[in-house]
């Protein structure tokens, strides 16, 4: 079984890597294909730098002083993908794979700080992975040698790579998409070499009564963008997936409070519905989290 997908393309300096061969593009809800698709979501004011998320605000100088710039904007989203990656035991020379990589630029930050030796980015969306590939375009075309870089177009429950391909599973703001929440852990753990590890950041419900709540507050749960998991069936999902000592750690302190004050010092965006996330967090029925794990020590948890 090969340990990492194969270079696309002929010996020598590979063409960029497209779909798998044979796969189609994998089903989305409406939604979620339009946000990603034409509407193109990193493009949107709230975002900065082509990143798309809320951002961990707390390693920044002194947030709490200050206006917060577009600077800070782009540093909180890359910083929450820093607070990911500084899970990971030992990185230099592992695999890792970001699922939900969006336009790659986490990819891109795990292999220049980080050191992994290889990292490969997951999407279900292929207008995504075309603009991961262009956004990286010099990282994919880098050197003769093995490429350190790969884009896969797939869903998180059924990713199109083999199995203990990677060392180490991350995913930055994706999870609330997923409907299949515990396919995605299954395959978590299926793609996990032995003891690997796994850490995921995202919103999910504090309280069985932010299912119903959240989408009368927020439009995404009303639209059907995002599925207002609780966070405790979440931790259970992965759990019963396989994976080891779970811990659920709440983040949302960092996140918040100094997103919606740069959202509040912004006229574009001072009135934007976005602002009732921090309505969400104050009430309790929602907070943002950090969940890491560790994979089995024999690979994937047997079925049944």
């Amino acid at each position: 079984m090969p340990q990492q997908p194969p270079p696309a393309g002929a010996p020598g300096r590979p063409e960029h890597p497209g779909p798998p061969d044979g796969a189609a593009a994998p089903d989305l809800p409406e939604r979620v294909a339009a946000t990603y698709g034409e509407e193109d979501l990193g493009t949107a004011p709230g975002f900065a730098g082509g990143f798309i998320n809320f951002g961990y605000w707390a390693w920044l100088p002194e947030p709490a002083h200050r206006p917060l710039t577009e600077d800070d904007r782009v540093r909180s989203e890359q910083d929450l993908y820093r607070l990911v990656l500084d899970t990971c035991d030992r990185p230099r020379g592992r695999t890792a794979l970001e699922v939900g990589c969006g336009r790659g630029l986490g990819c891109a930050l795990a292999l220049k700080e980080f050191d992994f030796g290889s990292v490969i980015g997951l999407d279900a969306h292929p207008d995504q992975i075309a603009r991961a590939l262009e956004a990286n375009a010099e990282l994919l075309d880098a050197g003769d040698g093995p490429r350190r870089l790969e884009f896969v177009l797939g869903p998180a429950q059924r990713m199109p790579l083999p199995d203990d391909c990677a060392d180490f599973v991350y995913s930055v703001e994706a999870a609330q998409h997923f409907r299949d929440l515990a396919g995605f852990a299954r395959e978590a753990v299926r793609v996990l070499r032995p003891a690997g590890g796994f850490a995921l950041t995202t919103f999910f419900a504090r309280i069985p009564e932010a299912v119903r709540v959240l989408p009368e507050l927020l439009p995404p749960y009303a639209n059907g963008l995002d599925v207002p998991h609780l966070v405790d069936d979440a931790a259970a999902a992965f759990t019963e997936a396989g994976l080891r000592d779970v811990a659920v750690t709440p983040i949302g302190d960092g996140v918040w409070e100094c997103y919606d004050r740069y959202m509040d010092q912004r006229p574009d965006l001072r009135d934007a519905w976005p602002r009732q996330y921090l309505t969400a967090y104050q009430t309790g029925l929602l907070d943002y989290y950090l969940i890491t794990a560790t994979g089995p020590e024999g690979g994937a948890a047997p079925e049944g």
